[in-house]
């Protein structure tokens, strides 16, 4: 197939990262839609709510006082999804098999304001922000019986996000999880074969391509991955061959909180809503390893297709054979290009 029918004829696209392919229906952007719609209602917080268990010198709902902290913070979950004492036990019957798991969970405040979100932070207060991370996936990491440390951010109730207080989370944990074996499979596999970064020659060819570069900057690059699943689904891929964040020097740290606040100011400019979306940044497992092949990387998988409240799921053929989309990565690239670096409240 001839590259420029790509944005008009159905074909399938190959994740270089996980080995998955998924299907692109660029045609079915004509059909009519008769689908939910519902008006943009829009939300305006205080700086502070005395009702939130994130804020400075609140009450969290597991019983332990919130400092007055003027910054970043972090605290251990009062509710996590992993423990750090549980005795290790191992079932197996048959085609029954189970293990218990361990780890550690962690919640970030990004700021004491309540009202905030990354793309209303000051660059500096973003920069916090990344050298929290740093602090953390250094810490964790060194921990005995933690292999992995996950950091993630869920931004908005339809992203399952429980307290509207900018935050994330993070989770470190004693086993190495799916998604970061199926990448490590392949970093592994392009390095023995090539001596390089495969995400250093990709981001070579999307340089040189320039169809879907969102944001560049000395240290960093935001796109639209070839191989996107969720509509405005983006990645940013630092242009040093780094295994994890924990490499980053300070003047790199502002240009990663740079790159953050200007992807995610054209998120919230696309449909002129607090854009919801869950992110994550994929690094080195912390078992002692080096992991040479590994090349760190920070996704953003937004839910949000036609407006502010019609979403994407993933249903029927995406549930039962594969993950499918509309518009092509090329599309959505553009449609972000063409919106105002500024943000649509501050115009």
């Amino acid at each position: 197939m001839a590259e420029d029918k790509l944005n008009t004829n159905p074909h399938r696209r190959y994740n270089i990262l996980t080995g998955e392919w998924i299907l692109v229906s660029p045609h079915r952007t004509k059909r009519p839609w008769q689908g939910k719609t519902e008006k943009n209602a829009t939300e305006k917080r205080e700086t502070y709510d005395p009702n939130c268990y994130l804020c400075p010198g609140n009450s969290r709902m597991g019983g332990a006082k919130n400092p007055d902290y003027k910054g970043v913070h972090s605290f251990e979950n009062d509710f996590p999804a992993l423990l750090p004492d549980t005795e290790y036990q191992s079932f197996e019957d048959g085609l029954f098999k189970a293990e218990t798991e361990t780890g550690i969970c962690k919640v970030v405040c990004f700021s004491p304001n309540h009202s905030l979100t990354l793309p209303l932070m000051e660059v500096e207060d973003i920069q916090n922000v990344v050298g929290l991370w740093k602090k953390e996936y250094k810490e964790l990491g060194a921990k005995d019986g933690i292999n992995y440390v996950q950091i993630f951010e869920n931004k908005g109730a339809i992203m399952g996000c429980s307290n509207p207080h900018p935050h994330g989370q993070i989770w470190s944990q004693h086993s190495i999880p799916t998604e970061i074996q199926k990448k490590s499979k392949h970093f592994k596999d392009y390095w023995e074969k090539n001596k390089r970064s495969i995400l250093t020659d990709y981001l070579q060819q999307e340089l040189e391509a320039e169809e879907r570069i969102l944001e560049e900057n000395d240290d960093f690059v935001a796109l639209i991955p070839y191989w996107a699943v969720w509509p405005y689904e983006a990645m940013i891929i630092p242009k040093k061959h780094y295994q994890h964040i924990g490499q980053l020097s300070s003047d790199e740290e502002k240009s990663f909180a740079e790159i953050i606040k200007k992807l995610t100011i054209k998120y919230d400019n696309l449909f002129e809503t607090s854009f919801p979306y869950s992110s994550g940044i994929h690094q080195i497992p912390t078992d002692g390893s080096e992991y040479p092949e590994w090349h760190f990387h920070m996704s953003f998988y937004p839910p949000l297709l036609r407006s502010a409240t019609v979403k994407k799921f993933m249903v029927g053929y995406e549930m039962f054979a594969g993950p499918q989309r509309d518009i092509t990565a090329e599309q959505a690239a553009d449609t972000l290009n063409a919106l105002s670096n500024t943000h649509y409240t501050l115009e």
